[in-house]
């Protein structure tokens, strides 16, 4: 050993401590991008997945994550924390406005994961197992199930030649044929009238059996997605109180589908008559301690309570003078929605820049956050002082759960899965929203150390090569 260590060259110890260095920040680099992508280390990751076990190691397994999976009843997540995928009751219409959105800058704003969300909902909405007896109805069936909008769109037409009446190919061409809001009405007046025909018929003999039964369901729900989307179009076309009565109605007519969270279209069409006690009244309704919340609930109260003091609130006065009643409870109604929904604020307070809304969001995650701030921030603004209000006190939330991923204080912790399921229904262009901020794993310090000592080797090598040399072989003889 001492022989060969005695015929290397300055130039070899040089070369070995640059190569060193190169290739300890190549893992650098990818550890960061894996953390960044991920949340993750990736050699922590192998290590603890693969290594632990060939060596006689006891993996400790995390407990598995709730499935994702398109919510319809929520009777117990006040209990347990959980990842389920909603579908967002303002999405917007993929022709009208996703489709101009992808025109004009080039990015396509919907994910695969999140579309393929939707093309469950179609089927499980629009399908039933009567199908087989009308044949535009079999050809809707396989219109759902196709990738390419083109395919769909002229599976619809399809379906039309054999029936005019045919009320789910009007519904998929207003969605994604028309390019304006004005053509998507057309389209769904049109699926109106033949959805309301065939669901008297189907009201008439739908307890003859149990396939009749479920044709009911179905056209029950195509009814009343197609008056929801057509109050949504009164509402984008400005006939703001045609769209709350049509609302109202149908939230009147069908009661049982609460679920469908029709409510929240109505909260933001009131807010946007500036109809308060209408707001109020909804929210007494709905903001109740055994129904499920979200954003839209509890932001939308909190806006009411801030409202009340928002517009003489100084944080210089209030500090010397301390907290009226009124201002306790507006502060209290926003600590409550930001322990909901921490993602909210900084997009309300313009901190970081807004997408269009997934077809679909999670809960207390970031994807809700893009969609509530999306359609209420021209609310907060119209409040005078609110934002400022907003800006003074959100952040004491922290304060008062300092490890919310540990215990919650008026909702259930904070739950940990939220990351992975906003970055599967944001676009990749978005930057995905992580609370709380996660710790760099230790391989990415290490990693890092590790390049900056074998570059720091390698400086000390090109500067002083016979030292470094004798550096080398003492070390060498020592180990």
């Amino acid at each position: 050993v001492t022989v060969f260590l005695s015929t290397l060259t300055p130039k070899f110890y040089f070369a070995l401590t640059v190569t060193s260095s190169f290739i300890s920040g190549l893992i650098f680099v990818f550890e960061w991008w894996h953390f960044r992508k991920y949340g993750t280390s990736f050699i922590e990751q192998v290590s603890v997945s693969h290594l632990r076990p060939l060596i006689g190691g006891v993996e400790n397994s995390p407990p598995a994550p709730a499935a994702f999976s398109a919510g319809e009843n929520e009777t117990s997540r006040q209990n347990m924390p959980e990842c389920k995928v909603w579908r967002n009751p303002l999405n917007l219409f993929r022709g009208a406005e996703y489709s101009r959105y992808m025109w004009v800058t080039g990015k396509e704003p919907l994910t695969y994961y999140d579309m393929n969300l939707s093309a469950q909902d179609h089927q499980n909405f629009f399908t039933c197992d009567t199908d087989a007896l009308r044949p535009s109805d079999t050809v809707m069936q396989k219109a759902w199930r196709e990738r390419n909008p083109q395919a769909r769109i002229k599976a619809a037409y399809q379906a039309l030649e054999l029936n005019n009446d045919c009320a789910t190919a009007y519904v998929l061409l207003a969605e994604e044929e028309a390019t304006t809001i004005v053509d998507a009405e057309k389209y769904f007046k049109q699926a109106l009238k033949a959805g309301e025909m065939i669901y008297r018929k189907s009201q008439n003999c739908h307890s003859q059996s149990p396939q009749h039964e479920a044709q009911l369901r179905r056209d029950t729900n195509v009814l009343v997605y197609v008056k929801r989307r057509l109050a949504m179009c009164a509402r984008k076309l400005g006939r703001i109180r045609e769209a709350v009565k049509m609302m109202r109605d149908l939230m009147k007519e069908f009661p049982l589908l609460s679920m469908l969270n029709i409510h929240e279209n109505l909260l933001e069409a009131l807010l946007e008559l500036q109809a308060y006690a209408d707001v109020q009244a909804v929210l007494a309704k709905y903001d109740d301690i055994s129904l499920p919340k979200s954003a839209a609930i509890c932001y939308t109260a909190a806006l009411l309570k801030a409202r009340a003091v928002s517009e003489r609130f100084s944080p210089e006065t209030a500090s010397k003078r301390g907290l009226s009643t009124a201002e306790i409870n507006a502060v209290e109604a926003i600590h409550r929605a930001v322990e909901f929904n921490p993602h909210v604020p900084k997009y309300l307070l313009e901190m970081k820049s807004l997408v269009l809304p997934p077809e679909h969001i999670l809960k207390r995650g970031d994807s809700e956050a893009v969609a509530y701030a999306f359609f209420h921030l021209q609310h907060w603004k119209r409040i005078e002082g609110a934002l400022n209000l907003l800006h003074c006190t959100w952040e004491g939330t922290f304060r008062m759960i300092p490890y919310p991923l540990e215990k919650g204080h008026l909702f259930y912790p904070y739950p940990s899965c939220t990351e992975t399921a906003d970055r599967e229904l944001l676009p990749t262009f978005h930057e995905v929203s992580v609370y709380p901020q996660k710790e760099l794993p230790f391989f990415i310090h290490f990693t890092a150390g590790l390049c900056s000592f074998s570059a720091m080797l390698a400086l000390l090598t090109h500067q002083f090569p016979e030292l470094m040399v004798i550096f080398a072989k003492a070390v060498s003889i020592v180990s």
